[in-house]
């Protein structure tokens, strides 16, 4: 909940309504509905990452999910592999030159069809601050950002 003093204030010192101040949820509440989804800490740390992770849903949808019909359909994979690529492969771009926002590419079979070769796809990844101003990363499809 929004403190209604800090709305008062914000009002009156800049030009920004109450209106435009709720429209951007926060983190926490993004995960809360899933439009986020929240890596565990354990396998971000061992893929690189040192912050806390979360992936937008539909990047989720895209690269990560994963079932035992998309296995019997298509070719064997699971979820936490899948996510390790997402994972390893954004650390690793993101070491090899300081931004606080860019592209990577990585590769992955397309979910529900009948495809059993990986494609090459971008996602677009941010480093910024959370809902209390610590390091966050932000993974989310290319079309996203």
């Amino acid at each position: 909940m929004t403190d209604p003093g800090i709305l008062s204030r914000i009002d009156r010192d800049l030009p920004v309504s109450e209106d435009a101040m709720r429209s951007a949820p926060s983190r926490a509440q993004a995960i809360a509905e899933g439009a986020l989804v929240a890596v565990e800490p354990g396998i971000a740390s061992e893929a690189g990452w040192r912050a806390p992770v979360a992936i937008s849903r539909a990047a989720w949808d895209d690269c990560v999910a994963w079932s035992d019909e998309d296995t019997a359909r298509q070719v064997p994979q699971d979820e936490t592999g899948r996510l390790w690529d997402v994972l390893f492969m954004t650390a690793a771009r993101a070491r090899r030159g300081f931004a606080t926002e860019f592209l990577a590419e990585l590769y992955r079979v397309p979910r529900g069809g009948r495809a059993v070769k990986a494609r090459l796809v971008q996602v677009h990844c941010s480093i910024g601050p959370g809902d209390e101003g610590e390091p966050v990363i932000t993974i989310r499809q290319a079309n996203e950002a």
